[in-house]
C-alpha cells in the first residue's frame, strides 16, 4: 500500500509531494549507484517525502501510513527489500490507472472515503484488515476526487 500511494502522490501522478522517484529519469540515475536496491531507494525516498507532508497536517505523536512504530518500519524495510525484481509490483507502478486499480482492490466495498485528516483508530489495530481497508479507501477516494487526505492512527 505504501508503494502504491507513494507512487500516486508523486509529481507526475497527483503531485502531493514534489518527487519523481518512480520516473524513468530517476531510475536512470539510481540504478548505476544502487543496482541491487533500486526499489528500496525509491521506497525510502517517497516514504520520506510523504512523511513530511503528512506530519505537516497531523498532530505530533499520531501515526500514519508513512510514520509507524519503529519495529513496523523495520519489518516494512525488510519486506520491500525482499521484493526487488518482483514483476507484480512493477506492474502496479507502471501507470496512474494501474496504481489506482491496485489501491481500489485494497479497499472494502463499503468503506467510505474522506478528505483531510481522519482518525481510523488506535495504532494497535494497524494489522487488522478493516483498518488497512479504511486507510486504502481514504486515499483512493481522495485521489479519485482530486483532494488530499491524511488518515491517522492514535497511540
Amino acid at each position: 500500500m505504501r508503494l502504491v500511494i507513494g507512487f500516486l502522490g508523486e509529481q507526475a501522478q497527483f503531485g502531493w509531494w514534489p518527487t519523481a522517484f518512480f520516473e524513468s529519469s530517476s531510475k536512470l540515475f539510481l540504478a548505476p549507484v544502487l543496482p541491487k536496491t533500486l526499489r528500496l531507494a525509491q521506497y525510502h525516498g517517497v516514504v520520506e517525502a510523504a512523511r513530511r507532508l503528512h506530519d505537516e497536517h497531523l498532530n505530533l505523536g499520531s501515526f500514519h501510513l508513512f510514520r509507524l512504530p519503529e519495529e513496523v518500519e523495520q519489518d516494512l524495510h525488510c519486506l520491500v527489500q525482499g521484493t526487488e525484481g518482483d514483476g507484480s509490483i512493477a506492474e502496479m507502478l507502471q501507470s496512474r490507472a494501474a496504481a489506482l486499480d491496485a489501491l481500489q482492490r485494497l479497499t472494502a466495498a463499503d468503506a467510505p472515503g474522506s478528505v483531510g485528516p481522519i482518525a481510523v483508530g488506535p495504532i494497535a489495530t494497524l494489522n487488522q484488515t478493516d483498518t488497512l481497508q479504511q486507510i486504502a479507501a481514504a486515499y483512493w477516494s481522495a485521489f479519485s476526487q482530486g483532494a488530499k487526505t491524511y488518515p491517522y492512527l492514535v497511540p
